[in-house]
């Protein structure tokens, strides 16, 4: 098997998914994950977008020690040249200096593709002259694909395609089956998009004598509307899945689902048991659904699941910022460990990407709250000041500083102006938080600690004057 991306720009959540697929089935069949990078495109390839796919694969669990390579396809251009002349001495290809302008104006159409001209000019090697095959005229390609069957082009309809440009390079379409050749690949499992191009290079296999692989297409990755998922338009790069805050866990057994799902009614399972049952067989070719607000819940499920340890270590990155990852609103000496660890059970159960943990514990760690504006003109309406003013003297009181007591407290100064705890935390919540939702209040505010509690409810209390 092998996985080859080109390092062009971040990492495609559709080039995961079926990274994972090609993981998961050499490990099934006892056979090898080879990772080949596809970095003939000088104009657009980055040292920075190899490492980048390096750490996505390793991120999603396919770990730098599981695989082969990276190999760089650029490392075989000789190999590609030879195949080239090798197709050319057959008669198998042959040179063609026609424009892209000359075949319109001969066939008459921009949509009809290339007629065939050259074939028998017998044209030597020149600068402006590409390399195409020559695909059989009569016959049908019959493409064996464990996901689609058993697909079938006929020869007549496939036109003579360009191999090498005109300075000799290969094209995509070449070096691909050359390096699968060379690398004794023999099992090729990637996106539908390919497939048109399949019967061009089982053509190549077949006239450089060699078998040519099983294929596997997987469906295609759609949005809501049903398009494909584009860079330009999709959020599709995995990397800002990961540092929004979703778990690789997740991320990973949610790939899995977009084509494929585990046996009985369930979605969300052990990373064993779908190493166990994946079969590509059973991969639907239909397309694909990437649905972030599902993926979104899938984390949630997930986050829940941590043990609290492994949660409070899973959110440090946002609690500190990384190389990717900004820095959080406070200052380094203002971050308290413990009074983390004590709302993380809290912030656990309600936040679905690890990122939310920023806005709901930021309050602890702030000298002041960031008040949304919004929230503040909703909570602190008409008799919010005579409110906050026996909060303030209700807490002050206090002798034991506990959730409990906190609550009691309020709930007797609600009362006694005839609203319900809801309605007389609002006002409290804002001035202690600067928003309307958050951890649970009590709890929040005993973690906070009397002197600073009472600080802000005097504080808000100032700003109504």
């Amino acid at each position: 098997m092998r996985f080859a991306p080109s390092p062009t720009g971040m990492f495609h959540v559709g080039g995961a998914r079926s990274a994972l697929q090609n993981w998961i089935f050499a490990k099934q069949q006892g056979g090898v994950f080879v990772l080949r990078v596809e970095d003939t495109d000088a104009a657009r390839n980055k040292p920075e977008w190899t490492e980048g796919i390096l750490s996505a694969l390793e991120w999603i669990g396919i770990a730098r020690d599981t695989y082969e390579g990276p190999y760089f396809q650029s490392a075989y251009a000789g190999e590609h040249r030879a195949a080239a002349q090798r197709l050319h001495d057959a008669g198998r290809a042959y040179y063609c200096d026609c424009t892209r302008e000359a075949v319109q104006a001969r066939t008459g159409s921009q949509y009809q593709g290339y007629d065939g001209f050259c074939r028998d000019r017998g044209l030597p090697p020149g600068e402006g002259r590409a390399l195409r095959f020559r695909t059989p005229d009569e016959g049908a390609t019959v493409v064996v694909d464990l996901i689609r069957g058993e697909p079938t082009f006929e020869n007549k309809l496939i036109e003579d395609f360009v191999i090498a440009r005109g300075d000799g390079s290969p094209v995509f379409l070449l070096a691909n089956v050359v390096d699968d050749m060379t690398m004794g690949i023999t099992h090729v499992i990637r996106a539908e998009e390919h497939l048109p191009n399949t019967p061009k290079q089982q053509l190549l296999w077949d006239a450089l004598g060699v078998k040519p692989p099983i294929w596997a297409h997987v469906p295609v990755v759609v949005n809501e509307k049903r398009q494909k998922l584009s860079k330009r338009r999709d959020k599709v790069a995995l990397e800002a899945y990961r540092d929004e805050g979703y778990l690789a866990a997740a991320m990973r057994n949610y790939l899995m689902l977009l084509g494929w799902a585990p046996s009985g009614d369930r979605e969300i399972v052990p990373w064993s048991v779908i190493e166990e049952e994946f079969r590509l067989t059973e991969v639907n070719p239909s397309p694909a659904f990437f649905d972030e607000k599902k993926l979104r819940a899938f984390n949630g499920e997930y986050i829940r699941a941590l043990p609290v340890d492994e949660f409070v270590a899973a959110c440090q990155p946002w609690l500190t910022g990384t190389g990717t990852i900004a820095p959080p609103p406070w200052l380094p000496e203002e971050f308290d460990a413990d009074a983390f660890a004590a709302v993380a059970p809290l912030a656990q159960t309600r936040i679905a990407v690890l990122s939310e943990i920023v806005p709901n514990v930021d309050f602890l760690f702030l000298a002041e709250p960031s008040i949304d504006e919004a929230a503040w003109a909703k909570a602190m309406k008409e008799g919010a000041a005579d409110l906050l003013d026996a909060a303030v003297a209700g807490y002050t009181a206090l002798e034991s500083w506990d959730a409990e007591s906190l609550k009691s407290t309020l709930e007797v100064v609600g009362a006694q102006r005839g609203l319900k705890l809801g309605k007389a935390q609002a006002p409290v919540r804002v001035a202690v938080t600067g928003r309307t939702v958050g951890l649970p209040l009590f709890e929040s505010l005993e973690v906070l600690g009397r002197e600073r509690t009472l600080t802000r409810l005097r504080a808000a209390r100032l700003r109504l004057v």
